[in-house]
């Protein structure tokens, strides 16, 4: 168990390799990364026996930007003969594990799989119980197994409490209807990710107040709406009627780079298309000043040197409130429902 498998988005390859290396020496865990383009993918290929399980010991997998989803373990060919018998055999130094997810990469020939891993879920979730490798308790490690083909699959470890909250990192969000647009799924994601589910009634609560900042036509205003929280609606766009006649919403139309609320509010959200360096210093501006208590906000990303330019803003960011005297928390995370972007949750402490 001596490689750690990261899934991602296609294309992003390159930046978990840096990210998940610059932790890697940072940590003083020998070894190096590497990954297939469009892959969906990357591995750290420790160099010393227990590496891969002392770098998830001491890294959580709350403080990765482009990684989904990890695992620590090896690839393991498959027989079409017999497949559970070769898990069970491949699975005979691993601990008792207390859950068991089957994964598949974010490509073409992982979709396709995805039959595949459900028909072949039941009788090898049968076969572990049986063998007493697999136990109901969430206290014992995770088995994620990340299926490559029919043929070959990555026999994984992970922690329950430091890795994704769903399979492969994917949240399974319905659309809803009613909503204007289907980038109301990010902000959806983004509570989920940043905000542990037994607080929203206390952080999310009726008759708070929000500003949505580049708001048209309402996605990330709806989910607050929803909520039952006061939004004013900042852009020079038009917002969705239905929205409107909810009586939640005051629509305001200006830029949301020179917007001042007229009295400080719970919630900044904002989903502008602009250079990440301005939006970043609109974030400081809002949580340095005390506009917002908290903030969720999507930081666009260049096309090259995107992990080196988004720790870059971060390191901005907190230099600056840290300047101010404040203590806020800030994470980041390239969400499912995000694309060439990065979001980021501040929270004044």
């Amino acid at each position: 168990m001596n490689t750690l498998l990261l899934h991602c988005r296609p294309g992003f390859e390159g930046e978990v390799c840096a990210e998940i290396a610059e932790h890697a020496a940072r940590l003083e865990v020998a070894g190096y990364a590497k990954a297939k383009p469009q892959g969906a993918s990357a591995e750290f290929v420790c160099s010393e026996p227990g590496g891969a399980e002392r770098l998830m010991r001491k890294l959580r997998f709350n403080q990765l930007i482009f990684p989904r989803q990890w695992a620590r373990g090896d690839y393991v060919a498959l027989p079409e003969s017999d497949r559970v018998g070769a898990l069970l055999d491949a699975l005979v130094d691993y601990p008792v594990c207390g859950s068991l997810w089957l994964e598949v990469f974010d490509t073409n020939e992982g979709k396709e799989l995805s039959t595949f891993c459900r028909k072949f879920e039941k009788p090898l979730r049968a076969a572990l119980t049986r063998a007493g490798r697999l136990k109901d308790d969430p206290q014992l490690p995770r088995l994620l197994l990340t299926f490559r083909s029919g043929r070959e699959a990555f026999v994984g470890l992970a922690e329950a409490g430091n890795s994704a909250l769903w399979p492969m990192g994917i949240p399974r969000l319905k659309f809803p209807r009613e909503a204007p647009s289907r980038s109301t799924l990010k902000l959806e994601e983004a509570w989920h990710q940043f905000i542990p589910r037994n607080q929203w009634d206390a952080r999310l609560a009726p008759g708070m107040t929000a500003v949505d900042l580049g708001a048209s036509p309402g996605g990330w205003t709806w989910q607050l709406v929803q909520r039952e929280i006061k939004v004013t609606a900042v852009d020079n766009g038009p917002m969705s009627e239905n929205l409107m006649y909810s009586g939640f919403v005051e629509h305001q139309r200006a830029d949301g780079f020179t917007f001042k609320p007229r009295r400080p509010v719970n919630w900044m959200v904002c989903d502008i298309v602009e250079k990440p360096a301005r939006t970043a210093a609109l974030i400081e501006t809002w949580l340095g000043e005390g506009w917002c208590q908290e903030a969720v906000v999507n930081l666009k990303l260049p096309m090259k040197q995107r992990y080196a330019e988004v720790t870059r803003l971060l390191a901005r960011i907190d230099a600056g409130l840290k300047g101010r005297g404040l203590k806020v928390s800030i994470a980041c995370k390239q969400l499912y429902h995000d694309r060439e972007e990065v979001t980021c949750h501040l929270r004044r402490l």
